[in-house]
């Protein structure tokens, strides 16, 4: 116990050590506070937004109020929006992914849902690229470079001063030492690293079980630098040389190969952006304009035969018609849209893929599918405003095609958006892939560090 205090009090007595752990520990703080802010400013809009969503219903609805035979029902579907939302999950703090690019408010109608879904559409996700300043970012592209900035002269300095074969000689100095001092090292590097993040989460009250697993993945992935920085330093080069060395090993591994594999990703699987589903969509209901009506209707009633026999539109405007070949721009881009989103998820899964060869991307993308804040959890929700456009209209259907009446109290029969929560799920695959080059790794950095006794 008393060569550890010992070697604590050395590593304390080194002004550029305490620096980098306080440094450290405080631009975790500084993640985690922002990743919060963020989050709790996503949830005060969603909150702020619902009550004036209502009131501009109420407005929809107040000439409905005084027409005792009832209203149009087009004139209603037209003007009314619907509220969606998607609520952050408790551990987006940590790793916010797409949640502040992709939209997670849309107020849709009854109209074509393709043109709706995309107004507010961000670029595609690609999880290889540097991410936002969270817990996450500070994880995978800044506590390397601590550890690095702790490890890098451990061995050098005594060699160069002298010391190294002096330390030798001594028969309770030897590999054992050197192993005490790196995993110190280590030890308050990830203590610097996680604590803001303990504290969130029991703040936050994130279940243990998700807060354990983000502490999980970080020790592993800082297991890995640690390997690679024995292995660097089992070469007892100068300390420039070795953080020289380590930092291009760095710039490589989180920047330079994942920014490639990125591109050849894009290069392979093409993919256009939701922005041309929409023009796409939105040409077919501007041509609806210029062709018989009736051939319209006929392309409606293919897949909502159910309305086939209902009364044949007059010859003036009917809102039947209108909304009819709204919903044939949709069924029209249907083949695409299928295609456009196995296309984003084949990117995702080459991106999963690429884990296995860089901890950096496997950690990154288990965070973000751990903290529901991916392209899958996108598509989720997309998935769940998608039902909830299909309700809307079976709402206003009976009235348009039957044409019924639409009074002031149907407007209480709407169907309103219940946002189903998604709970944290753990990527086995990515966190196996971490940990497998961690302890690769380690295992090789702690063979090497055999080799100073040779020195």
């Amino acid at each position: 116990m008393s060569l550890w205090i010992a070697e604590l009090k050395l590593i304390f007595r080194s002004k550029f050590s305490v620096f980098s752990l306080i440094f450290l520990l405080l631009i975790s703080t500084c993640s985690v506070y922002l990743g919060i802010k963020e989050i709790y400013s996503q949830q005060q809009t969603i909150e702020y937004l619902k009550p004036i969503q209502a009131k501009d219903v109420a407005l929809v609805a107040k000439p409905f109020q005084n027409l005792t035979a009832g209203g149009n029902a087009g004139t209603a579907a037209y003007y009314t929006f619907h509220y969606t939302w998607d609520a952050p999950n408790t551990l987006a703090f940590a790793a916010l992914g797409l949640r502040d690019v992709a939209p997670y408010i849309l107020r849709i109608r009854a109209l074509g849902l393709q043109a709706q879904l995309y107004e507010g559409e961000t670029l595609n996700p690609e999880l290889v690229l540097q991410g936002h300043f969270d817990f996450a970012f500070v994880l995978i592209y800044l506590s390397p470079l601590f550890l690095i900035a702790l490890l890098h002269d451990l061995i050098s300095i005594e060699k160069q001063s002298g010391r190294l074969n002096l330390l030798k000689s001594f028969s309770q100095f030897g590999y054992t030492t050197w192993l005490k001092r790196t995993f110190l090292r280590y030890a308050l590097t990830f203590l610097a690293l996680v604590t803001p993040f303990i504290f969130a989460a029991i703040y936050l009250r994130i279940s243990i079980e998700s807060s354990l697993i983000v502490i999980l993945i970080s020790l592993i992935y800082l297991a890995f630098w640690l390997g690679l920085c024995l292995l660097v330093l089992s070469r007892a080069w100068s300390a420039v040389t070795s953080a020289t060395t380590l930092v291009s090993l760095w710039v490589i591994l989180t920047l330079i190969l994942p920014t490639i594999s990125n591109l050849l990703i894009t290069r392979q699987i093409p993919v256009a952006q939701g922005i041309d589903l929409m023009l796409e969509q939105r040409q077919a209901i501007h041509s609806a304009w210029e062709i018989p009506r009736e051939d319209t209707m006929q392309q409606f009633f293919v897949h909502h035969p159910e309305w086939k026999d209902t009364a044949p539109l007059a010859e003036v405007f009917h809102w039947k018609w209108y909304f009819a070949f709204h919903q044939v721009g949709d069924e029209r881009v249907a083949s695409k849209f299928t295609e456009y989103r196995a296309s984003l998820l084949k990117r995702q899964q080459w991106t999963e893929h690429l884990g296995w060869f860089l901890p950096s991307v496997a950690t990154q993308t288990a965070l973000h599918r751990l903290a529901q804040t991916d392209l899958k959890a996108q598509l989720t929700h997309q998935d769940q405003v998608i039902e909830f456009h299909k309700k809307i209209r079976e709402h206003y259907y009976p009235y348009l095609f039957n044409e019924k009446p639409y009074f002031y109290t149907d407007f209480d029969q709407r169907p309103v958006f219940q946002a189903v929560n998604q709970s944290n799920e753990l990527n086995i695959k990515l966190m196996l892939s971490v940990l497998i080059c961690a302890l690769f790794m380690l295992i090789i950095g702690l063979l090497a560090l055999k080799l100073i006794q040779s020195y």
